[in-house]
């Protein structure tokens, strides 16, 4: 670690940045949007090339705080933090930030999107539910499997296959969801799985199903992304409703007995 390291660090901006990310990933398993300590959310710096802020190896997520974040560069050796980063972490999001271009990206396997990845269509189907609509002309397919992201190569084939887009839906694996800003982000990975939930469960029904026009879906995607101040506004609301980390929970009772 560097002292320039240790100064970007302790910078106001990227103490932000680090409280957002934590927040961001106690959110997904608030929402049940985690699985185990596996998956990955990352941020890059503004401004800095190759260097981004990543959740650690082995924390679960709902015991993540600023400190627990680690700093990497491109090549995803550790600049800052006191833990290693997952090998399949460092291929995909170092390959979605460079190659996409995305401030965010944020990588899951949450159920219901996960479960649409293992159908032969693979993705969602914006023109029923209203949730789904706000992703219309957003998302990509990745219909090729190739087992786990454990080389470079297969983190630039997955991100090349987002085609621009803000979403992906990787085939038999789970999603990508990438944005400009953790709150843009997380707004869209949490109603993504709603309308993947929605879509599964009507599917289950064996009914047939209702989709509305193209013309109605397009109006509806734009009314939604022309108020993202509602995204911001849902990032405040989980700042104050999400719980603290595990640790410090733990530590302020003990502090308090």
């Amino acid at each position: 670690m560097t002292q320039a390291h240790q100064t970007l660090w302790a910078s106001p901006d990227v103490r932000q940045l680090r409280d957002d990310l934590a927040l961001a990933l106690r959110a997904a398993d608030h929402h049940q949007l985690a699985e185990g300590i596996c998956n990955h959310f990352s941020v890059s710096l503004p401004d800095i090339p190759d260097r981004y802020l990543i959740n650690p190896l082995g924390l679960h997520w709902s015991e993540i705080g600023p400190d627990d974040i680690v700093m990497i560069d491109g090549e995803g050796t550790v600049l800052h933090g006191h833990h290693r980063v997952e090998t399949t972490a460092m291929h995909i999001h170092a390959a979605a930030h460079q190659i996409t271009g995305h401030a965010v990206v944020l990588h899951t396997h949450m159920p219901y999107a996960t479960a649409l990845t293992l159908t032969v269509d693979g993705g969602l189907d914006v023109t029923l539910s209203q949730n789904a609509m706000r992703f219309l002309g957003r998302t990509a397919i990745d219909y090729a499997y190739n087992g786990l992201a454990l080389s470079r190569a297969e983190g630039d084939r997955i991100a090349r296959s987002m085609q621009g887009k803000d979403i992906a839906f990787l085939a038999n694996h789970g999603i990508i969801v990438a944005g400009p800003t953790l709150a843009w982000a997380y707004d869209d990975l949490y109603y993504l799985e709603r309308a993947c939930q929605h879509q599964v469960l009507a599917m289950s029904t064996g009914r047939p199903l209702a989709p509305v026009n193209a013309a109605m879906a397009k109006q509806v995607a734009e009314q939604i992304q022309g108020e993202r101040g509602q995204s911001d506004l849902f990032f405040e609301a989980l700042r104050r409703i999400v719980p603290p980390p595990v640790q410090s929970a733990r530590a302020a009772t003990t502090k308090a007995a």
